[in-house]
């Protein structure tokens, strides 16, 4: 069965930090296009980060613009896990993220997407940010 397991959310205070895992189950991950995604209460989802297969020739880790040099990207291919280090958390990260086989969205400010043929996506995880 083909699986997106996040795990690590929960209540920080702004300015902590938080680290998500995205571990995927039936699959190689590393084949694939990982997407971290949040939605608020109220919001529309959007594209947080986006990393692709190490070994591909279409390289690319990338943020959207509100989470550049706070939030960074990595794979563990050894054990099939995606995870996103969250620093300097403030009030508007509070949200439920969700990890996918995919990326959607605008990164660096440029709207794009990677989609290799799979379509799944994790259950999400509740980041709750205090103030």
């Amino acid at each position: 069965e083909v699986q997106l397991v996040e795990s690590g959310g929960g209540l920080v205070q702004a300015g902590g930090s938080l680290r998500l895992s995205c571990t995927a189950s039936g699959f190689n991950a590393d084949d694939y296009p990982i997407g971290w995604f949040r939605q608020a209460p109220g919001k529309e989802r959007e594209g947080v980060s986006c990393i692709t297969s190490s070994d591909g020739t279409d390289g690319i880790i990338d943020y959207a613009d509100s989470v550049k040099g706070r939030f960074t990207v990595s794979r563990d291919d050894a054990k099939n896990t995606v995870y996103l280090q969250m620093n300097n958390l403030q009030t508007e990260d509070t949200a439920v993220y969700s990890c996918a086989s995919l990326c959607s969205g605008y990164y660096s400010g440029r709207y794009y997407n990677r989609y290799y043929g799979m379509d799944y996506w994790g259950k999400g995880t509740l980041v709750t940010v205090s103030s």
